[in-house]
């Protein structure tokens, strides 16, 4: 073979292979970027919450041709954030209760299915029956929202009720200020603000793990409003998937995501490293669909015997979570995996 042939042949190879790494490059590249609006239960949101952000700082939403604007809310179950949902504006967290008092939405993938808050209480509270005639906090939405719900659930564990303690409505951002600053007796922290409260005020007793209280409560799940997972199902599944990925990435390295979580939290490097080993070491965040026919049966039927659903108007299992929709993206995502003891 002459010199020239070479060359020639050399030539058409190159060419032939940067061709199929256009051509590939052109495979990956996104039609278009789809908007959606992900909502974040809590202003500033906590560690738990803040798999949007993670998916959004690594680029696994671009991954996805997702263009996602995170919102932040006032409560999970806010009006606000209700309504948001309701009308296909937002996906936010979507409990059995909105479903059984008929809001036409469906939870689609369980970002955190254990809860993850310590019930925290002043020096001297040893005992959940201390807490008759406390002050305890009803941040995140006051009546009916999740603090004044896990207040009543600590209460209730002794054969109290809602009208044995004073119920303190505040924003989410002054649940540890408060208890700092002796303005409640009790409230339910995350555990980046256990590790920040303790630190401030080493006499605060962690009166009872809510997980150990109710291991089956079904803590958080993203949801939608039924025409919209009926009008654009790829758009919620795909933009669940780069979640998922958020999620995992956490178990997996976590050092990746600590940076984002910081600057979504404006809490201190050390709280969100502390918080991120609790999550992940007591399978709080999921790593699959996060959603489970058992949890989310003992769910509703807590918020029957609780009044928060009539028993005329008590949910099915499928009418509250999507479980094909969740499988559905984590297909996207190549398939179920397992990290240690958390499978969800």
């Amino acid at each position: 073979m002459s010199n020239r042939t070479r060359i020639i042949r050399t030539w058409a190879l190159a060419l032939v292979a940067a061709g199929a790494m256009i051509g590939e490059a052109s495979a990956q590249k996104c039609p278009a970027m789809r908007k959606i609006n992900v909502g974040v239960a809590v202003a500033p949101p906590n560690v738990v919450h803040t798999a949007p952000y993670v998916a959004k700082a690594l680029g696994l939403f671009a991954k996805h041709c997702i263009d996602a604007d995170i919102v932040q809310f006032e409560g999970g179950q806010s009006q606000t954030a209700n309504v948001a949902v309701a009308q296909g504006s937002a996906i936010i967290s979507v409990n059995d209760v909105l479903v059984g008092r008929g809001m036409k939405v469906q939870q689609i993938w369980g970002l955190a299915p254990r809860m993850p808050q310590v019930y925290m209480v002043q020096e001297g509270i040893t005992k959940p029956e201390q807490l008759k005639g406390k002050r305890l906090s009803a941040t995140g939405g006051g009546v009916g929202g999740f603090n004044w719900r896990m207040g009543r659930a600590v209460l209730r564990s002794v054969g109290l009720d809602v009208n044995d303690a004073q119920f303190i409505p505040s924003p989410t951002a002054g649940r540890l200020p408060g208890l700092i600053a002796n303005q409640v007796d009790a409230v339910a922290l995350h555990p980046e603000d256990v590790f920040l409260a303790l630190r401030q005020k080493p006499t605060l007793n962690p009166l009872v793990q809510l997980a150990d209280l109710m291991p089956l409560y079904m803590f958080n799940a993203y949801g939608a409003s039924l025409a919209w997972i009926e009008r654009d199902r790829a758009l919620l599944r795909d933009t669940v998937a780069a979640m998922i990925e958020a999620n995992r990435t956490m178990y997996s390295d976590p050092a990746k995501g600590v940076a984002a979580i910081v600057d979504a939290t404006k809490k201190p490097k050390d709280a969100v490293e502390y918080a991120i080993g609790v999550l992940t070491k007591n399978c709080v965040w999921s790593v699959n669909e996060g959603l489970d026919a058992e949890r989310t049966q003992w769910s509703i039927n807590n918020s029957v015997e609780n009044g928060d659903i009539k028993p005329e108007t008590k949910p099915t299992v499928e009418q509250v979570a999507n479980m094909a929709l969740a499988r559905e993206a984590v297909e996207k995502t190549g398939g179920r995996k397992t990290f240690g003891k958390c499978t969800i």
